[in-house]
């Protein structure tokens, strides 16, 4: 049997060397097969069915399955390769939803919030699938969440909680969406039991990386909690449990990385490194902030990484600023309309007004004094003279209106 390399498989279907390498990742051509780094193809391969053609028309009409057992399609191996974000969505071309959702997704991991509700939007007017509806609701939510807009997060709930599940696994995998909804303002008050002790065993494999992130997510707000004080634990006070979680997190990320789960090893760094930073150990979470970035910037994950402005006080902007200063730019646009959205709708959920006016440096010294350090310790901490820390402390009172006992209130 003859081989081809990529390249010539490429030129013979008439699509990208990307495009054909993904098809080879995925198992999508019968008979490739890798030797060292190179991907050979047999001659008579046959190219998979590209649904905008008369056979794939009439696939098109059949209910086909997601091509993963899960709504976080861009949190699976679907898209493994950091720049390839459009060649992964052309491999999608076999399933209009799927094709949608993992390419809304994509929108929502660069900013792109209009593109998101529109794709939300046409999923939901649909009356797609399970999978595609549970998505359309996280994709609403999201957007809800850049508009700071209640009534539509509202709706985003029901419709992920009104999804066509079958049974209990469907019921599981909706759970995890509600979680995944919730654990965004940081809101862990309804969570299912087998999710707060980590047990996924209820959940696809195909599920896993999002479910880890999510999970990730929920541990920071614990610990972030016991820091200031709003939640007791028995051993723990202050940042003890923040310094901790490393030992946890960082298998996950590991288990990311070995899944070829991208974005889930993005989102997974960006929370080891806002818990490192928390925690005090800056050099280890610009260790993953660096490599986030990295990770992000061949498709201009913007999105992402604005996201992690707000909990990492100034340190995105002193890395991503260095790395690539128009790139920051970039993300600091988004994140003034993401904060204001967030701060608006978090609020709201939450029966809080949060602080949106206070400066990088003002909001950290505000969460260091609201995790119980004093001035002298918060000062030794950031490198700057007590009578600045003072300063900050009055203007984010006076901007807020709270004492300095209720901070953690507005943050």
């Amino acid at each position: 049997m003859k081989f081809l390399k990529i390249e010539e498989i490429a030129a013979k279907w008439g699509i990208s060397p990307r495009a054909v390498q993904l098809l080879c990742k995925e198992g999508k051509i019968v008979g490739a097969e890798r030797f060292g780094r190179a991907w050979m193809i047999p001659e008579d391969a046959a190219r998979p069915i590209d649904r905008r053609t008369r056979e794939g028309r009439v696939l098109n009409e059949e209910n086909q399955p997601l091509p993963r057992n899960t709504p976080f399609l861009y949190m699976t191996d679907l898209y493994c390769v950091p720049g390839t974000a459009n060649e992964a969505s052309e491999l999608l071309v076999n399933h209009i939803e799927a094709r949608v959702l993992f390419e809304a997704e994509i929108a929502y991991a660069r900013g792109e919030v209009d593109k998101v509700y529109a794709s939300a939007s046409y999923l939901l007017g649909r009356h797609s699938g399970f999978y595609a509806v549970i998505s359309a609701g996280m994709l609403l939510a999201q957007c809800a969440i850049w508009r700071g807009d209640i009534e539509m997060w509202r709706a985003a709930k029901m419709h992920i909680s009104e999804a066509p599940a079958q049974n209990d696994f469907d019921r599981d995998i909706m759970l995890l969406a509600i979680c995944a909804v919730d654990i965004m303002l940081y809101d862990v008050t309804d969570f299912p039991d087998w999710f707060r002790r980590g047990c996924f065993e209820p959940l696809h494999k195909d599920a896993l990386p999002a479910a880890r992130v999510y999970y990730a997510k929920y541990l920071y707000t614990i610990a972030y909690a016991v820091a200031t004080g709003e939640l007791l634990l028995e051993g723990m006070d202050g940042l003890s449990l923040m310094r901790i979680l490393p030992n946890t997190i960082e298998p996950m990320v590991s288990q990311a990385k070995a899944d070829n789960a991208l974005v889930s090893e993005i989102y997974l760094r960006l929370n080891c490194a806002t818990i490192y930073h928390n925690g005090g150990d800056n050099e280890q979470a610009i260790r993953h902030i660096d490599r986030a970035i990295a990770l992000a910037m061949p498709d201009k994950l913007y999105g992402i990484l604005s996201e992690y402005c707000r909990v990492m006080d100034s340190l995105m902007e002193e890395r991503l600023s260095k790395i690539d200063p128009e790139a920051w730019k970039a993300v600091k646009a988004l994140y003034r309309v993401y904060n204001e959205g967030w701060s608006r709708l978090s609020g709201s959920v939450r029966g809080k007004t949060l602080a949106t006016t206070l400066s990088a440096k003002e909001r950290e010294v505000a969460k260091l004094a609201a995790f119980g350090m004093s001035n002298a310790q918060i000062a030794e901490k950031l490198h700057m003279s007590v009578s600045v820390v003072k300063q900050a402390i009055r203007v984010t009172s006076e901007k807020t209106g709270m004492p300095r006992r209720e901070f953690a209130k507005i943050l």
